[in-house]
């Protein structure tokens, strides 16, 4: 379970679904990897917190931290920094949801979760939570 970097990001993200119940995922601008909308925690955010707050500046959806619900926390190998491994705390966002790109984020893309996976996901996603998800119904 853990990455191969030598340098540790640490991150929040967040599973969200829309009505459909497929998974929400993120290009930010100058990546080619598909993954959570999430980020850096700030100075004195927590891990909710941050995961609340980048999800309202990178995708348009507003939840507050205590109503997001703890998934996990894993070490992954980062999927656009090199040597790099991320600590990242996932949350799920309750209820279903409609998303539109700001921010950095360059381009989104709801993922099926019955369907073959694309190539292009990050690491924490096809390693570690996407086998353990079970889309809402």
């Amino acid at each position: 379970m853990s990455g191969t970097g030598t340098d540790l990001i640490v991150v929040s993200a967040v599973c969200v679904y829309n009505h459909q119940g497929h998974l929400l995922t993120v290009r930010k601008r100058g990546t080619d990897k598909f993954m959570h909308p999430g980020g850096k925690p700030e100075s004195g955010e927590t891990a909710a917190e941050a995961a609340s707050r980048e999800l309202f500046e990178e995708v348009g959806i507003e939840v507050t931290p205590h109503l997001l619900e703890p998934f996990g926390v894993w070490l992954a190998v980062a999927a656009n920094e090199a040597a790099t491994t991320i600590e990242a705390t996932v949350f799920t966002a309750p209820g279903t949801w409609e998303a539109h790109p700001s921010a950095e984020i360059a381009e989104i893309r709801w993922l099926d979760l019955d369907a073959p996976l694309p190539t292009d996901l990050a690491p924490l996603l096809t390693d570690h939570v996407i086998p353990l998800l079970t889309p809402p119904k």
